[in-house]
């Protein structure tokens, strides 16, 4: 079995999408002391088999690794570009290109002091030449900086619309989530650590990449809208199937999560728990549900006529989110 195949077969998060990015340059920017063999690389390329994945191993000088990168956009013109840590750094210097970045270490030489990333270093995954260490003197941590400062210049609104920043809430690595969202808009947390795992990648990450997929092939998916009174139980705890559901109906649908009064601020700090990404930028504050614009909406409540068909949790049709998830798994993204 390749080690694509066992990956899917091994874990429960890891999942193939062959429509995603298909026939699409994606090009990857690998974080400090890594290389283009590195986790994430395997796991987009196990996701996104049909896509072009371009992970170079990236010099250590830091001169050197943006210049390739330059190049390389020029020749190969990605159509995403995904960078994490201090590959996120880079990436957000390769104006004109969709871009996402994670944990990005905006300012790199001062985190390699912070903690202890300097003198000899070990690659922590192998690189084509075969180099195994290399080591970090003021020199090389000046030329970190001095690249770093290059961060935002000739941002353009434009291209301050094309990148999206990504943080986890437990890194203790790096934090630059106030200095990004300085300069881009759009920039939320994930459930994760400074590295992301599986997990952490097939929540945070996908979701974004079928958004900026979706968007540059012009698709419109079907929406749903879902009222979050459907997806707590009487503790206020995610009701039974309720992540599940979301997971598998992200997959074809464009979902938002509808709330009644945006002053109630435990239903917007319930869904970032809970639903974390899928939910950002995609909640709506309505009381007015009936004027929904949409192709479905789950709720619990007596909507009377809706705009789009109702599908009315806790009847006896709708009784769990199992029903739910029964009932889109025969519309096949209808």
């Amino acid at each position: 079995m390749c080690n694509f195949a066992a990956m899917i077969a091994e874990n429960p998060y890891v999942k193939q999408f062959p429509d995603l990015m298909a026939g699409k340059t994606l090009l990857y920017c690998h974080g400090f002391g890594s290389s283009g063999q590195s986790g994430t690389v395997t796991r987009l390329r196990t996701v996104m088999p049909q896509a072009n994945v371009i992970a170079p191993d990236l010099p250590v000088e830091p001169h050197e690794a943006i210049a390739l990168l330059h190049s390389i956009c020029e020749q190969e013109k990605p159509d995403l570009i995904i960078g994490t840590s201090m590959g996120g750094m880079y990436a957000e210097q390769l104006r004109g290109f969709d871009r996402i970045c994670v944990n990005p270490a905006l300012e790199i030489a001062e985190t390699m002091k912070a903690h202890g990333m300097t003198g000899t270093q070990q690659f922590q995954n192998p690189r084509q030449d075969g180099v195994q260490e290399f080591y970090v003197d003021k020199a090389l941590v000046k030329a970190y900086r001095d690249v770093s400062e290059q961060r935002f210049v000739g941002l353009t609104p434009e291209d301050e619309q094309r990148v999206i920043g990504l943080f986890g809430d437990k890194d203790d690595l790096v934090d630059t989530f106030d200095m990004f969202c300085e300069h881009y808009s759009q920039a939320t947390h994930f459930h994760g650590e400074h590295r992301m795992d599986d997990k952490s990648y097939m929540h945070s990450v996908m979701p974004v990449i079928r958004w900026i997929d979706d968007k540059q092939n012009g698709r419109q998916r079907p929406i749903i809208y879902i009222g979050i009174e459907t997806m707590v139980d009487n503790r206020l705890m995610p009701a039974a199937s309720v992540q599940k559901a979301v997971r598998q109906l992200i997959e074809h649908y464009q979902v938002y999560f509808v709330a009644d009064n945006p002053l109630e601020q435990r239903w917007a700090q319930w869904l970032e728990e809970y639903i974390n990404v899928p939910a950002w930028r995609h909640t709506v504050y309505t009381y007015r549900r009936d004027l929904l614009y949409g192709d479905y909406l789950i709720s619990q409540r007596k909507e009377g006529d809706t705009m789009a068909t109702l599908l009315e949790y806790g009847s006896d049709t709708f009784k769990t989110w199992d029903d739910v998830i029964d009932y889109f798994s025969h519309l096949g993204g209808q």
